[in-house]
């Protein structure tokens, strides 16, 4: 063989062993993105040929599939429609997947590694694929109260096992119904997907999960943590309460919303009475630095891996006094989700431990047989034990003495904090309910971004509160 010919085939065999190599990556490490990317319109078109799983709150699909004689061979609905949306999210031919129906799609279609045998089976005796059906941790009941709850308000509401981890409830206000975006009429789905989107409401946006707010004096707790956590504070440890004081650097003054005695008075008092003052002294002693250790403890700064569709909270850095001392009270450019909020206080209520919340209970295949179960995990160690466990008493005295009233339920243990976020100069603010209850176990936050209350009546306590009241209850 001359030079030439010989250059000439190994080249051809380094080619062949390089697109060889290509495909075998792709086969083994890149099928599962290319499977589940929504452009890819293969997978897109087989998957509308196979029977997809339910997803389930208990034994009620809340996402479903039904056989058609129509191009498509099954159409995949949503019987429960807005109420469920941020937890369902949406199937679509042109707009791909969102919530569980994208985090849980491997499952969904039968093509997830827990579903290998099925598959397997399935192939040698002839039979098409069908898809697992997920099985939420939502309860009914605390969905359906937190929904209601948000009935004419526009806002989010989220409910966590803090033993464990599990949603319980997960509502935004408004919603849209996922049905219009699955149907089969394609043409009807990108005029929904329009209008949709040029709403001015955002029904599309999950107010519970993904997006942030500042969550005001809720953020208390958080600073009420850092203090003890310090060793410099004690919940009977008397604190400054100034009727208000002057930001550093600036002519700016901070007040309180209630009498908080311009004295001084325990901290347990200054967290019944949401004294700003008083935990604005706190944080600024404290220093910026030990205030974002303990806010990155609870989750602020992260994204976790989870089936829950979620953004990262805020807490800013490199602030000056004045931002701190504003920080410390939930303000400046603190920025949290209610679910974040509801993990701060699921991580108090569970002495401190922060579980990973989760959605996904467990996956059952088309045999009926479970295929899959989640098991439970920590997050972090927010705070120490006894430092949670003097929070729980410190929030419990806030429901039963202070602005948390609203939220007492007879014959329960139910503790929380209230928060009241300014926005904009002329927008209404922004109403928070943060709490726990001992039996059951609960841990829940509700955000009321607006409602048709008036500007002067609206308030944690009185407009989030019962909301968390409802919830809680529908638990029992």
């Amino acid at each position: 063989m001359n030079r030439p010919i010989r250059f000439v085939s190994v080249f051809a065999a380094l080619m062949t062993f390089a697109l060889l190599l290509n495909l075998t990556y792709s086969a083994v490490f890149r099928q599962p993105g290319l499977n589940n990317d929504p452009h890819n319109t293969r997978v897109r078109d087989a998957e509308y040929s196979q029977n997809r799983g339910d997803i389930l709150v208990g034994s009620t699909a809340v996402a479903r599939t039904t056989a058609t004689d129509g191009h498509f061979k099954y159409l995949r609905s949503y019987p429960q429609g807005a109420e469920y949306a941020p937890i369902t999210g949406y199937y679509s031919y042109y707009f791909g997947r969102t919530a569980l129906e994208y985090s849980q799609n491997a499952q969904l279609t039968g093509n997830s590694d827990s579903q290998f045998l099925q598959r397997v089976t399935g192939t040698l005796s002839g039979r098409k694929p069908q898809g697992g059906s997920v099985i939420t941790t939502v309860n009914a009941k605390a969905q359906n109260a937190a929904w209601n709850g948000l009935a004419g308000k526009k806002g989010g509401v989220v409910a966590i096992d803090y033993t464990t981890g599990a949603i319980l409830a997960m509502a935004t206000s408004p919603s849209y119904n996922p049905n219009l975006l699955a149907s089969h009429d394609l043409p009807a789905t990108q005029q929904a997907w329009k209008s949709l989107n040029a709403n001015s409401n955002q029904p599309m946006s999950n107010r519970a999960s993904k997006e942030i707010y500042p969550p005001g004096s809720t953020f208390k707790l958080v600073t009420a943590a850092a203090a003890l956590e310090s060793g410099r504070y004690t919940p009977d440890g008397q604190v400054s309460t100034p009727s208000s004081i002057v930001l550093p650097q600036t002519t700016n003054r901070l007040g309180n919303e209630v009498d908080c005695g311009n004295s001084t008075v325990s901290l347990t008092k200054a967290l019944e009475n949401s004294c700003n003052t008083a935990f604005a002294k706190i944080g600024m002693s404290l220093g910026q630095d030990k205030l974002r250790d303990q806010a990155k403890k609870f989750g602020f700064d992260s994204t976790f891996d989870s089936d829950v569709p979620v953004v990262a909270s805020r807490f800013p850095g490199d602030m000056n006094q004045a931002q701190v001392a504003l920080s410390s009270i939930g303000q400046y450019d603190v920025a949290a989700s209610p679910l974040q909020m509801a993990m701060v206080a699921s991580a108090i209520a569970n002495d401190g431990t922060l579980m990973t919340p989760y959605l996904t209970q467990s996956v059952r295949a088309s045999n009926l047989q479970t295929v899959w179960k989640h098991h439970n995990a920590s997050l972090s160690q927010a705070t120490s034990r006894s430092t949670a466990q003097d929070l729980k008493k410190m929030m419990i005295s806030v429901v039963q003495n202070g602005t948390g009233t609203p939220a007492q339920i007879n014959g329960v243990t139910v503790g929380g904090k209230t928060g009241t976020a300014q926005t904009t100069k002329n927008a209404s603010p922004y109403a928070w309910f943060v709490g726990f209850s001992e039996n059951p176990h609960v841990a829940v936050a509700v955000f009321i971004e607006s409602s048709n209350t008036d500007r002067s009546e609206i308030a944690g306590g009185t407009l989030a509160g019962p909301v968390a009241k409802a919830v809680i209850e529908a638990m029992r």
